[in-house]
């Protein structure tokens, strides 16, 4: 059984799913950079066309796809309109589970990622689960004092969940900066993909 089928249950610490890579680096069993365009069309082709209102909103990295799609708004009548879209997104989940689980199957062994989904209605969103992965790195004496000011201060309970904090602080306040950085990288992996031109 792959992996991946436990794609809607909670993981563990240092739960891995796919190809591993040890700490997280860019090792040699690393799965090949995958381009945008083409990840974005293959979903497009493969997923049911009456699962979403649009094109989903795809997330990528080393180790995983995160697929959001936006499911079309119920009418929920006398009811409470947040509590229809989030009974909606439940509907959804488990409805789909089985298809979702087999286009996974076949997403991981073409990208070599495994896949995590969501759903987004109105204004509410969930991504049902998403890979956790453990990250080593070193630091000096003055970044673990950064670290333990908050440990300390009581905003994170270990160094760890400290720089989780750090982590999506930067990436909140640096999101334009990131996106234009990734999209500059993507240009760079589509240039090196064709080659030189040998006349």
């Amino acid at each position: 059984m792959h992996a991946h089928r436990f794609a809607d249950a909670p993981f563990g610490p240092g739960f891995r799913r796919g190809r591993g890579r040890g700490s997280g680096g860019r090792g040699a069993d690393a799965p090949p950079p995958v381009e945008r365009a083409e990840v974005a069309g293959w979903f497009a082709g493969r997923l049911p066309d009456g699962w979403f209102t649009g094109p989903v909103e795809l997330t990528i990295d080393r180790d995983e796809i995160t697929v959001v799609g936006m499911l079309p708004e119920p009418d929920a009548g006398d009811g409470d309109p947040a509590a229809a879209r989030a009974g909606r997104i439940t509907r959804f989940r488990e409805e789909t589970r089985e298809q979702r689980m087999a286009i996974a199957d076949a997403a991981q062994e073409r990208y070599g990622r495994s896949v995590a989904w969501g759903a987004a209605c109105g204004g509410e969103r969930e991504v049902f689960t998403n890979l956790s992965m453990p990250v080593m790195t070193r630091l000096r004496q003055s970044e673990r004092l950064v670290l333990d000011t908050l440990v300390d201060a009581g905003v994170a309970r270990s160094r760890s969940e400290a720089l989780v904090w750090a982590v999506r602080l930067v990436g909140r306040h640096t999101d334009e900066w990131l996106t234009q950085l990734r999209e500059a990288m993507a240009s760079v992996e589509e240039v090196r993909g064709r080659g030189p031109e040998v006349g």
